[in-house]
């Protein structure tokens, strides 16, 4: 064929026998728009067929002029991906490629088996996969030759930069043959991208297939501002409303794809995930679902945001926005690619309109804002669906025809088509109820706001209903953690919400009164979501605000904005007087109620200033025998000293009164408090102890003289003498 024309026979046969009838604009350039010795730095969009771009590129310098390869031996060429998902692909997508010419392929990536990689390359492979990680492992084994290399290949450039491996790749491309051909792909170029090609590559030929004023013509993109607490609910309605044939969901996080996947598995959802935690084989298991057929859904980290080609993916969710550019771009890109239509779905929480406007501002895309679809928009196109669903016009055989006649005979038209409804909806998970999308949501006013424009948006309620909250200060109530308890409550956004004032014991806030009813409705079907925690109407008619209880403990929060009329133990303004007696202290036993006014007493024991030293008999911190002694304080010379103050410092022992007198210490011994100190076994000599002498042997007990006198004898002699 004339679209194949500058491609090698070999290769031009595998195109034709994998379906293809024409080549990519990525494809195209290079094989006419730069020489077959060049080194290249190509930058194209994501899904544009790169991988059989630079497969193609490599043919005239591992064939030649020849139509197969030679026997197997050291590597001819080597392809670098940044994960072991790409990696793993892009060895299939070379395989069927070079499949005519007889080449022998190898992956050599983390998570594999590494004894079974090193016996693939010892029997001989002409071109090898791998991820930095594990190629440098085996360079530096000695189980990887690259001493018959013609071409290296980074592909995904930019994503290895990012992810850390620009060390190891300096050490692959550094092992290589200066004489090598280098070929860098990347859906971006950036300046360090550029300073490793500079650096590595020789006279470089720059490709570009990228309009940078233009977004993928393949992939349309919508953004639905939800509440951040239907989040969830709003993707399992995306999903059912698209009924994509596969969609894949992105999280930022392991913990939120574990969350998400728990959460759809649940609603019935053919799903697999896919996170950096996971082992390879079950990385490898969850795509092999996704592509056979087994899964439809899959939700995953950063990870699969790669060059990973899932055929037939409809549909990109983004769960989490994205945290730049480059992440958005090849998420989506995951869709929309071969020349395929896709769609792109960003959930926006109402807090982070403005940063994903700033997001989508940079990164160049058009985006339709509209409101997530509801229970009703779901009801509404599955009947739509089923009554246009192919069965009913498809032809039925006679034993098909038998059954409906039976059924008919049986049941009533009516009864039949309901079953048939009943069954049709059986197989889909049921829609959830979210809060329809209003004007001020969809065009971004009173969601996400901050400061002064929430104040002047609460200020213009013209009426309003009071509602009562059993938490307040003494709960440690802060508007942080109310303002979402209340919107949760009643299924209203910020905007939604007037004044709040928070009490010792509870709290009153305003509710818009278009909302009220509403609000009313949902609060006492759901209740708050909190233990302990209550809400009742205060005034119906908001005709006025609520009189604040008789046992507030602080004033209010206002209009959330600051303690403007904080009428509490403070004061308004922070210029009250500190008065804790409504909080039961007693300044009367404390003797220092002359320090109160306007001033925070000083905590300390009920007792004068004496200084422990001091005080005797049997009090709590006086002397006595217990402080008397050793243990026993006395004041220094500090004016300033108080009974909490170093200036208390220990007695000394010439101090003490009645204490024992200091002994001297005895010679080649301690002081140790007045006591001897006698060593046990050989003389004490500063720090070192000698050896502990043998003990002497026990003398034998002196014998009792069987003729010695009694005491009586002994008297009677003495006084006869």
């Amino acid at each position: 064929m004339t679209e194949f024309a500058n491609v090698v026979p070999a290769l031009a046969k595998a195109l034709e026998k994998k379906g293809y009838s024409t080549l990519t604009p990525v494809q195209t350039c290079v094989l006419d728009d730069a020489p077959h010795d060049a080194d290249l730095l190509v930058s194209a969009q994501t899904g544009s067929g790169k991988t059989v771009a630079f497969g193609l590129a490599l043919a005239p310098n591992l064939l030649g002029d020849d139509d197969r390869l030679p026997p197997p031996g050291a590597p001819l060429a080597l392809a670098i991906a940044p994960t072991r998902e790409l990696a793993l692909q892009v060895k299939d997508e070379l395989s069927w490629l070079y499949g005519e010419t007889g080449a022998q392929t190898a992956s050599c990536v983390g998570g594999m088996d590494p004894r079974t990689e090193r016996r693939n390359l010892e029997r001989g492979v002409h071109i090898v996969v791998g991820t930095p990680g594990r190629l440098r492992d085996h360079l530096e084994r000695g189980a990887l030759d690259l001493s018959q290399l013609k071409a290296v290949v980074l592909d995904e450039a930019d994503e290895m930069l990012d992810m850390g491996f620009r060390e190891d790749l300096e050490f692959i491309l550094g092992s290589a043959p200066e004489d090598r051909r280098t070929l860098m792909f990347s859906a971006t170029v950036s300046k360090p991208i550029a300073q490793l090609a500079e650096r590595f590559q020789r006279d470089a030929v720059r490709l570009s297939t990228i309009n940078a004023r233009e977004q993928h013509g393949d992939i349309e993109y919508f953004a639905h501002p939800v509440a951040a607490h239907e989040r969830e609910n709003a993707i399992i309605n995306v999903l059912r409303m698209h009924e994509a044939e596969k969609a894949i969901l992105f999280c930022s996080t392991r913990e939120a794809v574990k969350r998400l996947t728990s959460r759809l598995a649940n609603r019935g959802f053919a799903i697999v995930s896919l996170s950096g935690e996971l082992s390879q084989a079950e990385r490898s298991n969850a795509l092999a679902a996704m592509k056979d057929g087994r899964a439809r859904v899959c939700v995953a980290t950063d990870v699969a945001a790669r060059g990973i080609d899932l055929p037939n993916l409809d549909l990109v969710i983004h769960a989490d926005l994205p945290t730049g550019k480059e992440a958005l771009l090849h998420r989506s890109g995951r869709t929309g690619r071969a020349g395929r239509k896709g769609s792109c779905v960003l959930m926006v929480p109402f807090p982070r309109r403005r940063s994903a406007e700033r997001l989508l501002q940079w990164a160049g895309i058009k985006v339709t804002w509209t409101g997530a679809p509801t229970a009703d928009d779901i009801r509404a196109q599955d009947k739509a669906r089923m009554m246009a669903d192919p069965v009913f016009t498809a032809e039925n055989d006679e034993e098909i025809l038998e059954t409906a006649r039976e059924l008919l005979a049986t049941h009533d038209a009516e009864t039949i088509a309901a079953a048939f409804v009943k069954l049709h909806q059986s197989r889909l998970p049921a829609p959830e109820e979210i809060t329809a999308a209003n004007a001020d949501s969809l065009a971004g006013r009173g969601a996400g706001e901050r400061g002064g424009r929430v104040a002047e948006i609460r200020g213009k309620f013209e009426s309003g209903t009071w509602y009562r909250l059993s938490l307040g200060h003494k709960h440690r109530a802060d508007p942080k953690w109310l303002l979402p308890l209340i919107c949760k409550a009643g299924n209203v956004t910020k905007k939604d919400v007037g004044a709040i004032k928070i009490y010792g014991s509870e709290t009153h806030f305003e509710i818009a009164g278009s909302e009220a009813n509403a609000y009313t409705d949902n609060m006492r079907e759901n209740g708050t979501g909190e233990r302990n925690a209550t809400i009742e109407v205060i005034d119906l008619k908001g005709a006025k605000t609520p009189t604040p209880p008789e046992d507030t403990g602080r004033g209010g929060f206002g209009d959330r904005g600051g303690y403007g009329d904080r009428g509490g133990d403070r004061g308004g303004d922070r210029g009250g007087r500190f008065d804790k007696r409504k909080r039961g202290f007693d300044y009367e036993d404390s003797g220092r109620e002359d320090r109160m006014d306007g001033e925070r007493p000083r905590r300390g024991p009920k007792f004068g200033d004496k200084p422990f030293g001091d005080r005797g008999g049997n009090d709590r911190f006086g002397g006595g025998a217990k402080f008397g002694g050793p243990k026993g304080r006395k004041r220094r010379d500090d004016d300033d000293a108080t009974p909490h103050h170093p200036a208390y410092a220990p007695l000394s022992r010439g101090d003490l009164d009645g204490g024992r007198p200091d002994r001297a210490k005895p010679e080649g011994g301690r002081d140790y408090a007045g006591k001897d100190f006698k060593p046990r076994g050989g003389d004490f000599d500063g720090d070192a102890r000698k050896p502990r002498k043998a003990a002497a042997p026990k003398a034998a007990p002196k014998k009792k003289a069987k003729d010695k006198p009694s005491r009586a004898e002994r008297k009677a002699t003495k006084a006869s003498k």
